[in-house]
């Protein structure tokens, strides 16, 4: 079983059933039973589609450009 979450800085991130830390690409190391589950899936892939997809909802698609045509959003 797989726990997806996200963390302080706002990315989806899924670890297995059981963890007590997981850290972010952000470099911020969690405590999962603090956090807010958002789903529970029972194997890898589907819990990487999971944070893919709330990845997009939240971000938008993915897509590959170059730096000078990136909206700032600031």
């Amino acid at each position: 079983m797989y726990m997806i979450f996200r963390c302080d800085c706002g990315r989806a991130v899924y670890s297995k059933k059981g963890v007590a830390t997981r850290k972010c690409v952000c470099g911020k190391t969690i405590k999962v039973k603090d956090r807010r589950i958002l789903a529970i899936v029972e194997e890898a892939v589907q819990a990487s589609d999971m944070v893919r997809e709330l990845q997009e909802e939240k971000y938008g698609g993915a897509y590959f450009t170059t730096a000078d045509k990136v909206p700032n959003k600031r």
